[in-house]
């Protein structure tokens, strides 16, 4: 994805965290929890600046750039990279529900990411919401075929819950053409696997 740097959250590794990206104007229905200007008075330069201050922190300095964060969201609160990566600090905290707010407000307002799907697909598989993990993995698919992080996340919670359907045997497929090494491996061995169960029964 050119207009952004992924470090998707899923497997704990880091979360899918968006730098420079243009926020947008589109918005969430539910109520803010944040002191927000009026839509004519939207700071969007001074988010975009206090968003791209607080990704620069996020792994050394979490405290601040929540701070940071919240003060981009007070500039424009639809400045949707900054709802993802408050996200993305909620959820590394376990606070999950914040998070999920968080990657909503993200989805909707950029609608063309998909990484704020698969960090809700990750918030929802801690929370232990297994079927809607796949249904929102299924969403960033949508959004993006042919993500790999969100065909990884949803055939790995599909092989891990025994939820495998008619959708997993191609995820594996991809897996194990586009992962990396130790990605691949697994996706071939979850392939031998199946097709020798089919061969017994």
């Amino acid at each position: 994805m050119a207009p952004c740097t992924p470090v998707v959250a899923w497997l704990w590794a880091g979360l899918a965290m968006l730098v420079g990206l243009p926020g947008c104007a589109s918005s969430p229905r539910q109520p803010s929890p944040y002191t927000s200007l009026s839509a004519d008075a939207r700071n969007t330069v001074e988010a975009e600046r206090l968003h791209r201050e607080a990704a620069a922190l996020m792994g050394t300095d979490p405290e601040r750039a929540e701070a940071l964060l919240r003060e981009a969201l007070t500039a424009d609160l639809f400045y949707g990279p900054a709802h993802n990566n408050l996200g993305v600090l909620h959820l590394r905290a376990g606070r999950l529900y914040d998070a999920a707010g968080e990657f909503e407000w993200a989805c909707k307002l950029m609608p063309g990411q998909p990484d704020p799907r698969v960090n809700l697909a990750l918030v929802l598989e801690s929370a232990g919401r297994t079927h809607d993990a796949i249904d929102a993995y299924a969403t960033a698919l949508e959004v993006a075929p042919g993500y790999l992080p969100a065909i990884q996340g949803m055939a790995s919670l599909q092989v891990r819950t025994g939820n495998a359907d008619h959708r997993t045997p191609g995820l594996l497929d991809e897996i194990a053409m586009r992962g990396d090494p130790a990605w691949r491996n697994w996706a071939v061995g979850q392939r031998s696997r199946s097709e020798h169960g089919a061969r017994t029964e």
